[in-house]
């Protein structure tokens, strides 16, 4: 996913600075490579679809600023209001088209629905996205795989997953990417339930049990320990 992004070069910092372009329909950002890092300002609206296009994907952004170079970025990070949901910051980082990189991309299974739903299971995916090492140019929108041949009990772990070309998965090998289970019935999940409510009920008195048998004094000698002193 390629996406063009226009900035302005800004000058100053602070959150000062920061308070006042977002006053102006404006968001403060970062770009950061080559060991410096350039103050810039974004168009509001332009920073939340440029996020909204990046979000779960590793696409590069060709970054125009006034007076400079056109330059190949990807979205690093970016901050948002926690109440209102607004855009606060972004940060970019500049990459090199000829050296690799490090970054995330989601999986899509795709394909029919597996045989083992057919069969009464459930499909599980634990792993939704993929840490990969690859040139820039290379970065997938998505890594696919089918999960159509999947029964009951299989599972694709990370080392049956084809990559695309140049493309290298450096996630753990034994992780499992999707898998199909077999689906609970209700009354096992009551009755798993039921034992976990009875578990944590007990635990409080046994516990109890254990502080008042600590907390409790010496017993005074049994009767038969009374017999033996009186014969010595």
């Amino acid at each position: 996913m390629k996406y063009e992004l226009e900035v302005e070069r800004r000058e100053l910092a602070g959150k000062g600075v920061a308070r006042k372009l977002r006053r102006e329909g404006k968001i403060p950002g970062v770009l950061y490579g080559g060991g410096k890092s350039q103050f810039m300002a974004l168009n509001h609206n332009l920073a939340r679809k440029m996020v909204l296009a990046q979000v779960g994907h590793a696409g590069l952004l060709t970054v125009k600023m006034t007076g400079e170079p056109e330059r190949i970025a990807v979205l690093q990070d970016h901050q948002l209001d926690p109440v209102t949901g607004a855009i606060l910051h972004i940060d970019l980082f500049e990459v090199s088209m000829e050296k690799p990189i490090r970054v995330k991309v989601p999986v899509a299974v795709i394909g029919a629905a597996p045989i083992g739903i057919k069969e009464g299971g459930i499909l599980h995916q634990p792993l939704r996205e993929l840490h990969i090492e690859c040139l820039p140019g290379q970065i997938p929108d998505h890594i696919e795989i089918t999960g159509t041949d999947l029964g009951v009990g299989d599972g694709i772990h990370v080392k049956e997953v084809e990559a695309p070309e140049g493309v290298k998965i450096l996630d753990d090998p034994e992780l499992m990417v999707v898998h199909v289970t077999t689906k609970i019935s209700e009354a096992k999940l009551e009755s798993l339930l039921a034992r976990e409510v009875t578990e944590t009920a007990a635990a409080p008195a046994e516990e109890k049990a254990k502080v008042e048998g600590a907390a409790a004094p010496a017993s005074a000698p049994a009767p038969e320990s009374k017999a033996k002193e009186g014969k010595k």
